[in-house]
């Protein structure tokens, strides 16, 4: 009788993991090769070591799967108007789909609901857009990432002490001074990290964030802002930076000023110079995430969505908090160096 109990929970078990990990792992799927693809992909911007990764990573999921691809970005994360424009051209010269990171949340939703009303499928790729007709969203959980930024900032000040945070945005620094100016700043990833970190922060009655400054794609711009935040801020312990052109400006200031003793940084992505400010103590932890797989996915899963494979609604391709503890693990050595970079 007790040998039939355990064979019997033993096999009931056995369902229950399958019936778990059926949910997490997805079945192979024939993808046809037979076909050339014609997809354009539009992200935030033409420059910076994060999109050249994504692009990376789309040039390697083109050759596996016969994609003709046409990477499309404008000058600045800013420049939403023009990002709007290139997904019109991909919609005029009928792209069999589109692959969209946008710099607005909802600045690029209508142009996506034009994109499904000519039967052209839209992959989201690294930032969310404010449409209901995006066949899936391939990236990073932006609030996980955020507070995991603080979670490692508030352990580094031991709980106490002031904070400030240099966001990112989707409008440049003049736009932001101007009292008129109507303009969606916020990118929806911008909007998840800067949110998932003041909600933990919350927690700790000593932390106090006494700051949050938004910069669009300078690194110029970034510098100013930071030394406007030290000047304005001067007991500031800890700064957080949520994307690589903040990270990179104001580990820049940090660095030229000899702060490093005084101001704790956790920063964001893994640029170079990202990297040899970590080494050189000026950061102290940066939240990377998996650029080259974003685009190598966000191919792929526009290429199923073509052959009409139902693809899944988010795919969350993961962040990791790399210090100098761990940079060396061969696993986080994938990510900082992807063998094509």
């Amino acid at each position: 009788m007790k040998t039939k109990r355990l064979v019997l929970t033993v096999l009931m078990c056995a369902l229950v993991w399958l019936t778990v990990t059926s949910c997490f792992n997805r079945a192979p799927v024939y993808i046809s090769t037979n076909k050339t693809r014609n997809i354009h992909m539009i992200v935030k911007m033409n420059k910076g070591d994060y999109w050249n990764t994504v692009k990376l990573g789309a040039e390697a999921a083109a050759k596996e799967f016969n994609v003709k691809l046409t990477f499309k970005a404008p000058d600045s994360e800013s420049d939403i108007d023009e990002q709007i424009a290139m997904v019109e051209d991909s919609i005029n010269l009928r792209a069999d789909a589109i692959i969209l990171a946008a710099s607005s949340y909802m600045g690029l939703a209508q142009v996506v609901d034009q994109a499904a009303y000519y039967k052209i499928p839209v992959i989201s790729v690294d930032a969310e857009v404010g449409s209901a007709r995006v066949r899936t969203y391939v990236g990073s959980n932006s609030y996980e990432a955020g507070q995991k930024s603080a979670e490692r900032l508030i352990k580094l000040l031991n709980g106490s002490g002031e904070i400030g945070i240099l966001n990112f945005t989707s409008a440049s620094l003049q736009d932001q001074r101007s009292t008129s100016a109507s303009i969606d700043y916020g990118a929806r990833d911008a909007d998840e990290r800067e949110k998932g970190f003041l909600n933990y922060a919350a927690r700790y009655p000593n932390i106090h964030v006494v700051q949050i400054s938004y910069t669009s794609s300078s690194t110029a711009e970034a510098e100013e802002l930071t030394r406007q935040m030290l000047q304005k801020h001067p007991a500031l312990r800890g700064i957080a930076t949520l994307n690589e052109t903040a990270s990179q400006g104001a580990g820049k200031v940090i660095q030229s000023l000899g702060l490093n003793n005084l101001i704790k940084m956790v920063a964001f992505d893994s640029s170079p110079s990202m990297l040899e400010l970590l080494q050189d103590g000026t950061v102290q932890a940066t939240v990377i995430q998996n650029p080259f797989s974003n685009g190598y996915l966000a191919v792929k899963y526009a290429v199923e969505a073509l052959e009409g494979i139902e693809v899944p609604e988010r795919v969350d391709t993961g962040t990791k908090l790399i210090d100098l503890d761990n940079m060396l693990y061969p696993e986080n050595q994938k990510l900082l160096f992807p063998f094509v970079r």
